[in-house]
């Protein structure tokens, strides 16, 4: 692999870490602060719409298929689709995701348009 490529792929994981770590320290300190004086904790509004807000990007970005061919965009509605279908009757994100994966994988290995 190139070293660009390395270093891209580490300043990601490196930067997907922290921010999962920075929040969780910085509230765990918060509570405990908050519990020594005897103050009753609760977790702050910003937290609470931080994840949500990420797996909206995420999801805005995924939309979009890396190359501009009728495959690509064909293989991310089939995805879509499955995603939003798994979704209504489960109301869960893994299960949902999972197959939205696997049908954007297998429309675009068995479906040369």
């Amino acid at each position: 692999m190139e070293t660009s490529m390395c270093l891209a792929l580490a300043s990601i994981a490196i930067g997907t870490y922290l921010l999962r770590l920075v929040p969780y320290i910085w509230m765990k300190r918060s509570l405990a602060k908050r519990q020594s004086e005897n103050a009753v904790g609760s977790m702050p509004t910003w937290l609470t719409i931080l994840g949500p807000t990420m797996i909206a990007a995420m999801f805005g970005t995924s939309l979009v298929p890396s190359q501009a061919d009728a495959l690509s965009w064909f293989a991310s509605g089939i995805g879509l689709l499955v995603t939003y279908g798994v979704w209504t009757r489960t109301r869960s994100m893994g299960m949902p995701i999972l197959c939205g994966v696997v049908a954007f994988g297998v429309s675009t290995l068995f479906l040369p348009i």
